[in-house]
């Protein structure tokens, strides 16, 4: 398909970024693509450090996604070697390395989940490992040559970690040159990523300058804060929204935001229009609208983005019944027991939470009741007998039933 002109193009493609380096050469890079048809290269890397994608992903996969409506080539590249060494961002101790059984796996679940944005027929699927395991040793110390420890204790969380006197491991150096030269590889004309990767990014287009390769340019998209309004999305602090949640559970997870995330939501999650991001933005300003109303248009908007219509619909209605009203939902699901079994396996095996850990959790939380009666108790069995109505959170549902 033609391509957009480049002024069109840019309006897109800046809206919710954090920085672009350098943006006159991105300009530079679209033109070049306009004139002689031919479309860019765009690149992300994402090491399958965990098997389930949720709304703090998709930022920079909805990205990738404008890229690739407009007619560029998008590889989702998956880490499966660099997730080996451990991405050290952020980390002030050494990330704990992972078994190649653990990278493959959570590698085919990534596989499986992006579809849920990119379009299947024209994203590249690649992974890094094909060209950086059959790497030679003296391959890997021509690399190791081409960035100094100087540069590399510039990095805010490797100096502090110095700094502080905790270890830092040689391996740890080797993994922004490892994800560089990913961009040599793939000669990547723009590579994506959070904030938090602005240094490995930029370190890529160091790398690229050393092996001959035209640098990239980089863009960075803002970390979406989670459902608590303070940390990054993150499914080990529970503040997340899963791209395979069910209806309800999206809905009223996203119902539960605090209002200043109302704006940001709406700009990094959803396709809304710029001139409606305006009117929001200045109804917030203004006070002119009910922060909860807003709140149901963006929870509709995300239900439809990963369900459909109907799904947003029903989830709106299940959230009136249930959390408004506070009335037990139409349907619940049900489990048929026939000796007693334990709460929280119960829970974990009947996919009403995610793992035995997330089930203790809330149980310590108090978010988990029996017939209106909380559950303190991690080691609580479940006996044969009445039925009974478990609830776990707000909006999760689960009828017990004995068999006769």
């Amino acid at each position: 398909m033609p391509f957009q002109p480049v002024d069109q193009q840019m309006d897109i493609l800046l809206r919710g970024c954090d920085q672009v380096v350098p943006e006159e050469e991105l300009v530079a890079k679209l033109k070049r693509s306009y004139e002689k048809d031919e479309p860019l290269i765009i690149k992300e890397g994402f090491d399958p450090t965990a098997p389930d994608l949720h709304l703090g992903h998709t930022v920079s996969i909805r990205k990738l996604k404008q890229f690739q409506d407009l007619g560029h080539t998008v590889v989702f590249l998956i880490g499966d070697f660099t997730g080996l060494i451990g991405d050290p961002s952020g980390q002030n101790i050494q990330r704990k390395r992972m078994s190649r059984e653990q990278v493959e796996a959570n590698a085919e679940t990534y596989k499986n989940q992006i579809f849920k944005i990119l379009d299947p027929e024209t994203t590249v699927i690649d992974f890094n490992s094909r060209w950086s395991l059959p790497m030679t040793s003296e391959q890997v110390l021509e690399l190791a040559s081409k960035y100094t420890v100087a540069r590399l204790l510039e990095r805010d969380d490797f100096s502090n970690r110095y700094r502080n006197g905790q270890p830092i491991s040689i391996l740890e150096f080797l993994y922004p040159l490892f994800q560089g030269y990913d961009s040599v590889a793939l000669k990547s004309d723009v590579e994506l990523g959070g904030t938090d990767q602005l240094f490995n990014l930029l370190v890529g287009r160091e790398i690229q300058r050393e092996y001959g390769v035209e640098p990239q340019v980089v863009m960075t998209l803002p970390l979406l804060v989670g459902t608590d309004g303070t940390d990054k999305m993150s499914k080990s602090l529970g503040n997340y929204v899963g791209i395979f949640d069910p209806p309800e559970e999206m809905y009223g997870k996203t119902m539960s935001i605090p209002d200043e995330q109302i704006y940001p939501w709406f700009e990094l999650c959803t396709d809304i229009s710029g001139e409606q991001l305006s009117e929001i933005r200045k109804q917030l300003e203004e006070k002119s609208v009910n922060p909860r109303d807003l709140k149901r248009q963006l929870a509709r908007e995300i239900v439809e983005l990963y369900h459909d219509e109907d799904a947003a619909k029903s989830a709106e209605a299940h959230f009136q019944t249930v959390i408004v009203k506070k009335d037990l939902p139409d349907e619940i699901q049900q489990v048929i027991i026939t000796e007693p079994v334990r709460l929280v396996d119960l829970l974990k095996n009947e996919e009403v939470v995610t793992s035995s850990s997330e089930a203790r959790r809330l149980i310590d939380q108090g978010a988990v009741t029996i017939d209106g009666k909380r559950v303190d108790d991690q080691l609580k069995e479940i006996e044969p007998g009445a039925e009974q109505i478990i609830k776990v959170g707000k909006r999760r549902f689960l009828k017990v039933i004995s068999s006769s």
